[in-house]
């Protein structure tokens, strides 16, 4: 199986180091496709990598093309690639927003899984939401779900609605819960805690919390009702934020991200 990553951006250079770990590849590189030359030149270095600057030297040679570009270098990059491109070869976007139809029609093919892919896999610990065009078998969606899997865990959803929901949740979901960390790290120093015992509180808090989760069957409402005490400091909190709505708050800005997908996804 050759395994192809075009654009080796954040996400796309998280998922060919992924893969090209793997044993799933069978021995082979990974080959790696950018157009910038210092970003070529730093790939090179890696060694870990088949580096390549022209789409026609890599693209006829691929089984499972992964696209990693920025959703508006789409049409660009699907006009290059067209010519290269045959009906056998499996196509994973992991853009936000891009249709399966758009990338079929934009390339004159069927076989297509789209992914909403998240930064945590970064660290391996990533959730990748994905469906496919009904022309994908499934021994080839089992490969593609395979490499997915290289950089934390997958889910399979039915449709691509899905995919734009998980954008709500997972996708933009890192960044509520840096947004969350922010406010705690700036209570902290107000409260006059340094800078360092600020990021190691709130840090060690987190990763306490979800590992506490993790290794339960627990709800979060259980875990919260745990820490509670009627009259105490933690029900003081709980009640203030539901005093000021921030469930409801949070509930909104996750159906915000969801709607901006599908937005997208029509704009495209």
């Amino acid at each position: 199986m050759k395994v192809l990553v075009l654009g080796a951006g954040n996400m796309g250079l998280t998922y060919a180091e992924g893969m090209a770990a793997s044993p799933f590849l069978n021995k082979r590189k990974l080959m790696l496709f950018d157009v910038s030359a210092e970003k070529l030149e730093l790939l090179e270095e890696m060694g870990q990598f088949d580096v390549y600057d022209t789409i026609d030297d890599c693209v006829p040679k691929a089984d499972i093309i992964f696209i990693a570009v920025k959703p508006y270098h789409a049409d660009e990059l699907f006009e290059n690639i067209k010519p290269f491109v045959n009906p056998d070869q499996i196509f994973v976007s992991l853009m936000a927003g891009v249709t399966i139809e758009s990338i079929q029609n934009g390339l004159g093919i069927n076989k297509v899984v789209r992914t909403m892919p998240n930064l945590p896999a970064k660290v391996g610990k990533g959730v990748t939401s994905f469906t496919e065009s009904k022309e994908v078998s499934r021994v080839e969606l089992l490969m593609v779900r395979n490499l997915l899997d290289t950089t934390g865990e997958s889910i399979h959803v039915e449709d691509e609605n899905f995919i734009d929901k998980s954008t709500g949740i997972s996708g933009s979901g890192p960044a509520y819960i840096f947004y969350f960390m922010q406010s705690m790290m700036e209570a902290a120093l107000k409260m006059g805690f340094s800078k360092n015992d600020s990021r190691v509180l709130v840090s060690q808090t987190f990763e306490g919390a979800v590992k506490l989760f993790n290794e339960s069957d627990l709800s979060p409402q259980t875990w919260m009702d745990r820490v509670a005490s009627k009259g105490g400091t933690t029900q003081a909190a709980l009640d203030s934020m539901e005093d000021n709505n921030v469930k409801e708050l949070i509930k909104e800005a996750a159906y915000a991200a969801f709607d901006r997908a599908t937005e997208l996804g029509q704009e495209a």
